[in-house]
Parts: C-alpha cells; structure tokens; sequence
C-alpha cells in the first residue's frame, strides 16, 4: 500500500506550501481533514486519524482571494491561527548575503562544483537588485551564475549579464509585494469584518458561531478580544 502525505507526517508537521493555488476540490478535502481529524486512503474507505501539525504557506493575499470566492472562508480561518508575515526580499536585503551563499553550496553540491565566492562587487550588484520573484528568484539566479562562472569566484560582469537577463515582473497585490505593517493591518481588518458579520447573522451567539465556522468557542473568543469585537460594537 502507498502512504500519503497525512499518514507520512503522522505525530509530525506537514508543509503545504502555496496553498492559494489550491483548486477549491482540494480546499475541500484539506478542510475536511483538520474539521475531522481523519481521512481515507485513495480507494480505501477505512477511516485514519491524522495527528499532524499543519504548516501553510503562501504568496497570495489570502483575504483578498476570500473576498472574490476564489479561496473557502472557513479553511483561511482554520489555517489563520498563527500568521507569520514574511517581508519582500528587497525589504530585508541583509539576508540576501546569507541565502545566496546557501543557495551556492547546495547548488554547487548538486552540480558537483567546488564551492564558489561571491566577489565583492558581485555582492553588491546582488544588493542592488529589486528582486520582485523574491527568493524563487534569488535560486534560480544563484543557480545560473554557478552554472556560468568557471573559476572559483562569481565575478561582477557574470551577475550583471545575468541580472539583465531577468525578465521585467509586476508588481502583485500580495503579501510579498506589501508593505508588512499594512498587510497585518489589512488581514486585521478583514478579520474583524468577517467575524463580526459572522456573529451579526447568528445573533452574537459565540457556539452556534463557532459550529458555523468550523471552531471552538475558545478560538472565537480569542478573536474577538485580539480584535476588539463585543456584542456593542458589533451591532452598530
């Protein structure tokens, strides 16, 4: 028999990364896992706990995409109980030294080359850059110049050529493409509007929210004091 990703990650933790991109048959079958805590083998039908921490990430402006249908309200809120937003690239350029060298040695590895050096001035045109892809990007760039310099170093003229090379992309409304305190202000607001739309449709009663929600009690009350949400000020 073939285990899937649940059962693999059974007692553990699960990545699911890109989870925006998620089709809505999917969606649903996530959600059901976390509501249930259980699932079936595909042709199976006997039922399998999963006890499995869950880790979800995405590049996409999930309240954004719940707004246009395109993303379950109730899987974002089962999802939504620790946000880690992470700043653009660009916003935090002293990581860039850092990733670039990891990314060197791991690729280097796979290639089987000598571990290269960035030069000085090669780092410096790497800082200069926006980096819009982020650190897709910075890999695949990383991956080009490894592939290009033939000595030991990665030389400035090779990341210039290279850089050039880059294909001009958008600017996204997403959580990359946002400045982070505003995006936390903006996920807060669309929680606070939601929750208390929420709890408006069924009479400010917190367990009949909850079960609607696919929560416990305990999970909207924490909402509703993180966001200032009381019976008053959700009825004006």
């Amino acid at each position: 028999r073939r285990r899937g990703r649940f059962e693999l990650a059974e007692k553990g933790t699960l990545f699911l990364d890109e989870v925006g991109d998620m089709s809505p048959r999917t969606q649903a079958k996530i959600l059901r896992v976390l509501e249930e805590k259980q699932f079936e083998r595909v042709g199976g039908g006997e039922k399998i706990r999963a006890d499995v921490r869950i880790i979800a990430a995405t590049n996409r402006n999930l309240p954004k995409e719940v707004e246009a249908g395109r993303f379950r309200d109730d899987l974002y809120f089962r999802l939504n109980v620790f946000p880690i937003l992470v700043p653009a690239l660009r916003n935090r350029k002293s990581d860039i030294p850092e990733i670039a060298e990891y990314f060197v040695g791991e690729i280097c590895t796979e290639h089987g080359k000598e571990k290269k050096k960035f030069s000085r001035g090669a780092m410096e045109r790497m800082l200069a850059h926006a980096w819009p892809g982020n650190v897709r990007e910075l890999r695949n760039v990383v991956e080009r110049l490894v592939i290009l310099s033939a000595g030991p170093s990665i030389g400035e003229e090779t990341v210039q050529r290279v850089l050039a090379a880059e294909p001009p992309r958008a600017e996204t409304s997403t959580p990359g493409a946002l400045d982070q305190e505003n995006f936390r202000e903006a996920v807060l607001a669309f929680e606070k509007e939601y929750l208390t739309r929420k709890l408006r449709e069924n009479e400010f009663n917190v367990s009949r929210t909850a079960e609607k929600l696919g929560l416990d009690r305990t999970s909207i009350h924490r909402k509703m004091k993180q966001l200032g949400i009381t019976p008053e000020s959700g009825r004006r």
